[in-house]
């Protein structure tokens, strides 16, 4: 069953992220907020194995990342 949720966590971030990154009509910022949250979604889910909890707290990390690395350049 551990494994299911654990498939199911990256599957729902990987579509998720798919998602949001084809959105039109985003600036290059806010593809780069959504390619970030996607991105640590998926690694906050790996990393805790599944919990809520690193789902949620990756995906704000990478947004924030994603967010402040737009910025640089």
């Amino acid at each position: 069953m551990h494994t299911f949720t654990k498939t199911f966590a990256v599957l729902s971030g990987t579509i998720s992220f798919v998602f949001l990154t084809g959105c039109a009509g985003m600036t290059a910022q806010e593809k780069s907020t959504a390619i970030g949250a996607g991105a640590g979604a998926v690694g906050g889910s790996i990393l805790t194995g599944g919990s809520t909890a690193g789902t949620l707290g990756g995906a704000a990390v990478g947004g924030y990342l994603g967010h402040e690395i737009k910025k640089l350049k």
